[in-house]
């Protein structure tokens, strides 16, 4: 997945046009075992993973979320993270926005898709 295709899926789900403009992106690749403290932002973001695994605590909601290729995680601005990154490491696509944007997706919309096989 590239930037444009994600965000054509956003759109395609509800963000505004205005909102994806917006938008911008970033590739990302981590070691095995590496980790990422506690943390928010000020921002929604979107996360896609390309390839190996990289697991997400979300202590607010209680959970953990392991994304794998293809499974992508929407992180509205303020949610607290952290995250350790799988044996095989990761690489992903995330995206900015500004707050708010992704409140504006369909109602019932997961805000974990699950990894694609």
């Amino acid at each position: 997945m590239t930037g444009p295709e994600l965000l054509a899926d956003l759109v395609a789900a509800g963000l505004p046009r205005e909102r994806a403009g917006q938008a911008s992106t970033s590739a990302w690749s981590n070691g095995p075992g590496d980790r990422y403290g506690l943390h928010a932002h000020a921002y929604d973001k979107v996360l896609v993973a390309t390839s190996g695994s990289i697991t997400f605590e979300l202590p607010d909601g209680g959970t953990a979320v392991t994304l794998e290729p293809h499974g992508r995680l929407d992180l509205p601005a303020g949610m607290r993270h952290a995250a350790l990154v799988g044996p095989a490491g990761v690489a992903c696509l995330e995206l900015h926005l500004p707050a708010g944007s992704l409140a504006a997706l369909r109602p019932g919309r997961e805000t974990v898709r699950p990894s694609e096989a």
